[in-house]
């Protein structure tokens, strides 16, 4: 019998040296002949599984001429929406396959589901699939869907993996996940056969589990089908049939096959890596990308069962208990599962370098540029939906995105924070740039099993979308965060320039790997759960910013123009307050969805009408507004608004001037007079009040300057056209220099925002969250009789009760803590922390975080007031003291200009 070892260095031998291995030679060397494909080379699944059916097949069943809604793709997130949407009682619902179910990329997942994830969403979403696939499908049709619950051992080489893991764990007991922490001499008790010489330590799951995708997909079907869903394999889509309305927004009207055309309002593309073939057909662009992944079956193994699941992450392996045997795959840097991680799964298991290979399965499998799926309606097209690219977790994923995909078609949204999946986080210059979706993806896939760091940054598709400030502080030492495709400022290196260099896919594909490459250096500062070497550097920023005056470029930020005739009936229904007063002034609100939760938060100021345009503004007539919204939200923001404004017929224009215009904010207490010698106006507070706007001059040149901070201090923000940016910010460190002006970047603002109790979006503020459990009352027009989006779910929320209540918390010791650390109160666990920070001002650990009651009640101020807090931090708790308001500044003066 040949060993495991030499059958892949044949193998890949032959493969890289393009040499076909016949049937019968792969059977010699005990091989599977089912060998899979890549996206590109655009294979149907049929020829994958070695025959045609496009001329050889006919449907299951007849096409209907209508249905409510089409999924396409008979795969697990496809199976499962159909399950779920039927569940919501959406029974005329039909699921198209082009050949049988699963047959596409599910057919070959290993189905293994890992319950800790670092991320609250992904927890709740794998919970529910466990949910779906151990007991309610089971209980529904009477069919066992072949879950086994073995459990799941993570594998940790080094200190950092461990810690990642301890704050797994502690994360999983907000969830009622039991998981345990062991020693190399207690995984060796768990699992005898396992190389433990080389262990830091490992985590153990016990309800972890594996799911048969096969088993698991007919079952959902039939229990889909036996509420009124259609199901019809050998049916393969064609086309899909568009049309544009009389405001010029192009609908979905139906989906064509080669036997006939299904009317309908709504289809979701499942398609795997055939999504974007799928898009095309739509004008949709669908920015994943098909990598061939591969694992082994081996021959029986003594002493095997009933072993859990293993994940050594630091070699890039899988070990899935198959019986008495093991399927063993993994995650490469040059997406090819070969040697290397053979080698690494023999070292963690000796037993395999004399166990014989029963069988190789290799396919494709989709991934995106973020690790991430896609999910969501299409920008692009109305009632187009995207639930596909799930990174080799489409199984373990499928059951808690199908239920959000339903919930999404059904409702406009989704029950949970899905933005981290939805399309719309992807600005659309990105989505159809070939170079940036193969850079991206490329990296995710080979950084799959790589630590989570809170401050990790890509080195793929970079440099994408640059600001007109970026090479004046490149040559200052800024070190740059990528979001929404921007290059922003994420601190200053007093060492002098990083530039960012092309992509070297990690020296695979005939590229030379960078060597020196300062960026990358810097960036592996990074890679820790302690508090970085540059700690001292962003606490000079936040220094400078207190206690003198510092300078952001905030020019990543979305900047768009709301005219029309419209425009007022638009801002009133969009935005949580009243946004429409007189011309000049700026307000701070929130933007809801249907259900109260928070899609954005942003500052809107009314504009006066300008008919013929100037170099800020538009030409308009009539009411006018100017937003401006976080930079890594502002696609999500344009699609959300542009949606509301088609569903209520609105007669008004969004236009993006987020290109077009920079964005410097000049803040300190020293702030008024560096500006007061650039700009042409007089700043006191009586002539330039706080949430005020100006059209001004600064050194020549014209802007509209704006008195807010986003970091609690005196400051105004310059608002400026593009080719005067640079001419703007010089003149402004000339004047400043004096006053020990500094340049800053968004780890100053991270620190200096939190202290302040200032929020932030998609952190302490969320989709599922509405601004009155977030603490932004004060934002909403309650006490008028104004109507707006969300209205009536505050008011009746704001008569029941809070059921949740976000709060701060501080920790006198000095640890560091990112967000999803557990929030203890007298010895119950009430939530964990959403975002944290350390505050230099402060000189401590401060978090924010929402908090309930274990018991269901009311959280009321004396609730909160009246128990004791910790937080738990890799296992280990901290006392914390729980505040009600900002502790920093709380009574606001310094945003005022009092400084005592």
């Amino acid at each position: 019998m040949r060993c495991l070892s030499s059958t892949f260095r044949i193998m890949t031998f032959c493969k890289n040296r393009q040499i076909f291995l016949s049937k019968s030679l792969l059977r010699c060397l005990g091989v599977s002949a089912r060998w899979g494909t890549t996206a590109e080379q655009k294979v149907p699944s049929s020829k994958i599984l070695g025959e045609d059916i496009s001329t050889s097949k006919s449907p299951t069943k007849p096409l209907p001429e209508h249905a409510d809604v089409v999924i396409m793709g008979g795969g697990s997130l496809g199976c499962h929406t159909l399950y779920h949407l039927a569940k919501m009682g959406i029974s005329n619902v039909v699921l198209l396959e082009r050949d049988r179910l699963t047959s596409g990329t599910t057919w070959h997942t290993a189905g293994l589901l890992w319950q800790l994830r670092p991320s609250d969403t992904e927890i709740e979403l794998l919970k529910h699939t466990r949910d779906v696939v151990s007991k309610d499908l089971e209980e529904e049709t009477g069919l066992h869907t072949g879950w086994i619950e073995n459990g799941g051992l993570f594998i940790a080489s080094n200190k950092q993996r461990l810690d990642e893991y301890k704050r797994l764990m502690s994360l999983g007991k907000v969830y009622g996940i039991e998981s345990f922490v062991l020693s190399p001499a207690e995984t060796k008790d768990l699992y005898p056969l396992m190389n433990v010489d080389d262990l830091y330590g490992t985590l153990y799951v016990p309800t972890d589990g594996t799911m048969d995708p096969a088993g698991t997909c007919s079952t959902l079907a039939r229990a889909a089908t036996a509420r009124g869903a259609s199901v019809i394999e050998n049916c393969p889509v064609t086309g899909i049939q568009v049309k544009t309305d009389h405001y010029g927004v192009r609908r979905l009207t139906g989906v064509q096959t080669d036997y006939g055309m299904i009317q309908t309002s709504c289809a979701i593309n499942c398609a795997g890596v055939w999504a974007r073939a799928l898009g095309e057909m739509a004008g949709v662009n669908v920015p994943l990308i098909g990598m061939r992944h591969a694992y082994v079956v081996t021959e029986r193994i003594e002493g095997i069962q009933n072993m859990p699941n293993v994940r050594d992450h630091d070699s890039s392996v899988y070990l899935r208990l198959q019986g008495d045997a093991l399927s063993v795959g993994g995650y490469e840097p040059n997406p090819n599962f070969w040697e290397e991680l053979i080698e690494g799964a023999v070292n963690r298991i000796p037993a395999l370098e004399t166990t014989g290979v029963k069988s190789t399965v290799c396919g494709p499998e989709s991934f995106t540029a973020d690790h991430k799926p896609l999910m969501g309606e299409a920008p692009e097209l109305r009632g187009y939906y995207l639930g596909c690219g799930f990174n080799s977790a489409g199984m373990m994923l499928g059951g808690g995105c199908g239920k959000e995909l339903a919930h999404w078609v059904i409702h406009g949204r989704p029950e949970k924070d899905m933005f981290g999946y939805d399309i719309r986080r992807f600005h659309c210059s990105l989505t159809n740039n070939n170079r940036w979706i193969r850079e991206r993806s490329h990296e995710s896939y080979a950084k799959n099993y790589s630590v989570v760091f809170p401050h990790d940054e890509p080195l793929a598709g970079r440099n994408m979308r640059l600001d007109p400030l970026h090479q004046e502080l490149l040559q200052q030492g800024c070190v740059f965060q990528e979001r929404h495709g921007w290059e922003r400022p994420g601190w200053f290196n007093p060492k002098g320039p990083a530039p960012l260099l092309n992509y070297d896919y990690y020296g695979f594909y005939g590229n030379k790997r960078h060597e020196d490459y300062r960026y990358s250096q810097l960036l592996h500062d990074d890679y820790t759960f302690d508090f970085p070497p540059h700690h001292q550097q962003i606490k000079s920023e936040c220094g400078s910013c207190r206690n003198a005056v510092a300078v952001f470029d905030m020019s990543y930020f979305g900047k768009f123009y709301l005219l029309g005739p419209d425009a007022k009936k638009a801002v009133d229904w969009l935005f949580t307050a009243d946004v429409s007063a007189s011309s000049g002034k700026t307000v701070y609100t929130c933007m809801l969805n249907s259900h109260g939760g928070t899609e954005s938060d942003l500052t809107v100021s009314r504009i006066e009408s300008t008919p013929q345009g100037t170099e800020l503004t538009p030409a308009f007539q009539g009411d006018g507004y100017y937003l401006a919204v976080g930079g890594a939200v502002a696609q999500h923001n344009w699609s959300h608004i542009n949606s509301v404004l088609q569903d209520q017929g609105l007669n008004c224009q969004l236009r993006d001037y987020s290109e077009e215009l920079g964005m410097i904010s000049v803040q300190g207490p020293q702030s008024r007079s560096v500006l007061q010698e650039v700009l042409d106006t007089d700043l006191s507070n009586e002539a330039f009040p706080f949430s005020t706007h100006q059209v001004v001059k600064a050194a020549g040149h014209t802007v509209r300057a704006m008195r807010l901070s986003f970091v609690g201090e005196l400051g105004w923000e310059l608002h400026v056209p593009r080719e005067s940016c640079v001419a703007v910010h010089r003149a402004v460190m000339q004047s400043g220099a004096k006053f020990g002006i500094a340049n800053a970047g968004y780890r100053a603002i991270d620190s200096l925002s939190i202290e302040k109790g200032y929020r932030h979006w998609h952190a302490d503020l969320r989709c599922d969250d509405t601004p009155l459990e977030a603490g932004l009352a004060f934002t909403c027009k309650l006490k008028s009789n104004i109507p707006f989006l969300g209205r009536e779910v505050l008011e009746k929320q704001k008569a029941e009760g809070l059921c949740k209540r976000l709060l701060c918390f501080t920790i006198d010791e000095k640890v560091p803590m990112f967000g999803l650390e557990v929030i203890w109160r007298n010895g119950k666990i009430v939530g964990h922390i959403r975002r944290a920070d350390f505050a230099f001002t402060l000189n401590k650990t401060i978090a924010y975080g929402y908090v309930r009651d274990p018991d269901g009640g009311v959280v009321t101020p004396d609730f909160v007031k009246s128990g004791e807090y910790s937080l738990e931090r890799m296992g280990i708790c901290y006392p914390a003291k729980v505040h009600l308001k900002s502790p920093f500044d709380p009574n606001n003066k310094r945003v005022k200009g009092i400084y005592e």
